[in-house]
C-alpha cells in the first residue's frame, strides 16, 4: 500500500467509502458527535499522527473541525478502498496543547 495522504482520505470520504466500527458509533453517541462531524473533520483536517504498524490497517489521527467549527480528533484505519472510523473525540485540554496537535508531556 502506498503512503496515505489526507487528500486520499478525503477522496474516500467524498466517495462514501466509510465503515463505522461499533466502538466508534457508541463513543460518538456518548460524546455528542455525529457522522457529519466526523466527515467534516476528515474533509477539513490534517493528519497529526500516524501509526503505520497498526493491524489490520495503518491508522491515522486527524485534527479537523466539527460542523460547528470545534476542534475534533478522528482516529481512522485506512485501506486502499475504505476508511474505518475507530473513534472520535474532542481534544482534552489536559492532554493536548492549545494547538490540539501536540500531546502534553506527562
Amino acid at each position: 500500500m502506498n503512503e496515505i495522504t489526507i487528500e486520499f482520505l478525503r477522496t474516500l470520504c467524498k466517495n462514501k467509502a466509510i465503515r463505522w466500527t461499533t466502538h466508534a458509533l457508541a463513543r460518538m453517541q456518548e460524546r455528542g458527535i455525529n457522522p457529519s462531524d466526523v466527515k467534516n473533520c476528515i474533509l477539513s483536517g490534517e493528519i497529526i499522527e500516524q501509526y503505520p504498524n497498526d493491524f489490520p490497517y495503518p491508522s491515522y489521527l486527524i485534527l479537523g473541525l466539527s460542523t460547528i467549527k470545534e476542534a475534533l480528533h478522528v482516529l481512522i484505519g485506512a485501506s486502499n478502498d475504505f476508511i474505518w472510523i475507530i473513534t472520535a473525540y474532542y481534544p482534552d485540554a489536559e492532554q493536548w496543547e492549545a494547538d490540539c496537535k501536540t500531546r502534553k508531556e506527562k
